[in-house]
This record gives structure tokens, sequence and C-alpha cells, in this order.
């Protein structure tokens, strides 16, 4: 069965940080894209950062809205995909979701596997 569960959401201040983490398990997802989602109530599921293997090194994408904040990076070894969030602010309020999909691109509607997601909730 395949599996990703994501840990590492909580309660945080305005201007602080945590660690997100994605543990897949049930298949090998180095040839996949992995990436971070959010969706915060009322408002659609937002693609934040993605992360692939393009055959020489990781290429990485960032949404504007987290990028020179969040810091996507996976350990192929350990199946596991992490997001890095400084800077946080009352706006990135949602739940995370960790997804994966085959091929060389990510979007909210191509997922071939979505974990369960985590609550982030940043207090000004």
């Amino acid at each position: 069965q395949v599996q990703l569960v994501e840990s590492g959401g909580g309660s945080v201040q305005a201007g602080g940080s945590l660690r997100l983490s994605c543990a897949a398990s049930g298949r090998t997802f180095s040839g996949f894209t992995m990436g971070w989602l959010r969706q915060a109530p009322g408002k659609e599921r937002e693609l934040l950062a993605t992360i692939r293997w393009n055959g020489s090194n990781y290429y990485a994408y960032y949404a504007d809205s987290v990028k020179g904040r969040f810091t996507i990076s996976r350990d192929n070894a350990k199946n596991t995909v992490y997001l890095q969030m400084n800077s946080l602010n009352p706006e990135d309020t949602a739940v995370y979701y960790c997804a994966a999909a085959a091929g060389v691109s990510l979007r909210p509607y191509n997922a071939n596997y979505w974990g369960q997601g985590t609550q982030v909730t940043v207090s000004s």
C-alpha cells in the first residue's frame, strides 16, 4: 500500500520556522516529482514547491508566495521529502499536503498520491 505521511506541522508565532517531513512508503519515488501544496479555509489548493531529478541534479520549483522563505529537499535513500519553512506569517496558515506525480511536473490536479495533510497555524 502506497502511503505519504506528513509530520512536523503545528503552531508557531509569526517570524518563526517549521520543518515538514513527508515519509513515502509502498514504492520507490525516486523517479517521481514530489512536492508540497497547501489549502487554507475557503481557498483553492495552492502548489508551493516541487522537486525532481532531471538526470544530473535536483530541480526545484517555488511559487512566488514562498520563494526565498521555503526550501524543499528530498532524501531518496529515506524516501522522504522535506519543506523547511522560515519567516512564517499568518497568511501561511493552512493544511499542508505532500504529493507525488509520475513525470516531470506536479500540479494540484495531476498528483498520483497524496498525504493526509498536516495543519500549520501561524499566529501574529
